[in-house]
């Protein structure tokens, strides 16, 4: 059994489209999309859609899609908590971000449909598990169980994962949020993040995804980086109106 697992698309459908292709070569039976579809790049609508479409054609009950924060943020108007400023030269930086953080997410749910938005918002809070037969559950989730939004790095200490999957069941524990590849051993647990599609931060420039194949009650695990062209994302961007071209340059080319 092959399962395809990708995530934080973020609006890029460039480098959707690149995983996508390489994904159907691989011809696996389930695939998981664990959030951030949308936002944060210059095609969210466009995003939404083509999973969506995928999906139908795929088989919706083999293809399972979650919401992850920043789905959350376009849907409910929240946003991503920061600390409170300690001096005034870090309260105007604050504000800042706050202004181009809004700038950016008000300009992205005004590109989307109701349909898109509806399809967002039911996506919101869930999670989702498989029961392999011979090796046991596998579980998928945003950041982590529970919470969209909490940020655990690579070089977390081991009981920061474990307290996270204290009240999960399962051997197999995959995440995304953190735009970064990660392959650990935590007691009972393998805990993975397969990356990001649209906006990679330890392999800027890559489209990243990852492959589970089940067999004999063991699982290969291949974490895929793809090339794609940042130039050809950015121009159609440009294109499409977004907003804030110097941010999203730097942060598709690893400057941000």
């Amino acid at each position: 059994m092959k399962l395809a697992v990708f995530s934080d698309v973020h609006g890029n459908l460039t480098a959707l489209e690149t995983v996508k292709v390489d994904i159907e070569a691989h011809q696996p039976d389930l695939i998981w999309c664990l959030g951030d579809l949308a936002s944060h790049g210059a095609r969210p609508a466009e995003c939404i859609q083509t999973i969506r479409t995928w999906r139908e054609a795929f088989g919706k009950d083999k293809f399972m899609v979650i919401g992850g924060n920043t789905d959350r943020y376009l849907v409910t108007g929240e946003r991503f908590k920061l600390p409170p400023a300690t001096e005034e030269e870090k309260f105007q930086k604050l504000h800042q971000a706050r202004l181009d953080g809004d700038t950016i997410l008000n300009w992205g749910l005004s590109k989307l449909t109701w349909d898109d938005y509806q399809f967002l918002a039911k996506r919101l809070g869930r999670e989702t598990a498989h029961y392999v037969e011979g090796f046991g559950w596998v579980i998928g989730y945003h950041a982590i169980p529970g919470d969209d939004e909490k940020v655990v790095l690579p070089n977390a200490p081991d009981e920061e994962f474990a307290d996270a999957l204290l009240d999960r069941e399962g051997r197999l524990a995959i995440s995304a949020h953190i735009h970064q590849q990660m392959n650990r051993q935590i007691g009972r647990w393998q805990v993975v993040n397969c990356g990001s599609v649209g906006a990679s931060f330890d392999m800027p420039s890559k489209v990243q995804w990852g492959l589970f194949t089940f067999a004999d009650g063991a699982v290969d695990i291949q974490l895929k980086a793809l090339p794609y062209d940042v130039d050809v994302a950015l121009a159609d961007a440009q294109n499409a109106g977004f907003p804030m071209m110097d941010w999203l340059a730097n942060r598709l080319k690893g400057l941000a």
